[in-house]
């Protein structure tokens, strides 16, 4: 009786609150304890008991094969110098938006294989460069257009209002003229118009938004 006096001489009001919280925890035990006769829960579950795994709604496989077709087409569009894929296509699905996919390309090649040889390009081979990657732009739109057409055809789990988007970043030489030719085109739409006027080019056009920077 003389210790628990002596305890409480001093600052009584903290220790008596420090009493008071060590009580609480004996009795109602730690907070999210499970309750007693509950099964323990170990380190790192985190699955909440009786829930089901949601079946994913556009599953992985699913956009690997839409990766690889656009892959596939832009690598077969010009035999002749041929566009550079750096890297494969990356596609993603954000739930409640849609599904998106990015590539990183170059429009020409031959200028590297050039460079091997020479420590500079002329200003008339630059400007052949920069014309040829002029006339390219317009065969990957189309190609862009497709693939989000073949997208939309595919990805059938995901709902009509759902987004299609393609994005194409162009890598360029440090020696380029660039005028007039964008570094990024990104094209979307939602997968309701694209299956609707997939057959009329110019309805296609009018709802696909296209923007380049």
């Amino acid at each position: 009786m003389k210790l628990f006096q002596t305890f409480f001489a001093k600052d009584s009001l903290v220790k008596q609150s420090v009493l008071l919280v060590t009580a609480a925890a004996v009795t109602f035990g730690p907070v999210g304890a499970a309750p007693a006769g509950a099964p323990a829960v170990r380190p790192g579950d985190t699955k909440i008991a009786g829930a089901k795994d949601a079946a994913p709604r556009v599953t992985r496989s699913m956009l690997i094969d839409l990766e690889k077709s656009l892959d596939n087409r832009v690598a077969h569009l010009s035999q002749d110098n041929p566009f550079v894929l750096l890297g494969p296509t990356r596609g993603i699905y954000l739930d409640g938006y849609g599904a998106v996919f990015t590539a990183e390309i170059n429009l020409v090649s031959s200028p590297a294989a050039l460079m091997m040889f020479r420590p500079q390009l002329t200003k008339e081979e630059i400007e052949q460069h920069r014309q040829l990657k002029l006339a390219r732009v317009p065969l990957l739109k189309q190609a862009m257009r497709q693939a989000m057409i073949d997208s939309a055809s595919s990805l059938d789990t995901i709902p009509p209002q759902e987004q299609i988007v393609v994005v194409a970043m162009l890598s360029k030489y440090p020696w380029e003229n660039t005028t007039g030719i964008p570094q990024q085109i990104m094209m979307q739409a939602s997968k309701k118009d694209l299956l609707e006027q997939r057959n009329n080019a110019t309805a296609l056009n009018s709802v696909i938004r296209t923007t380049e920077n």
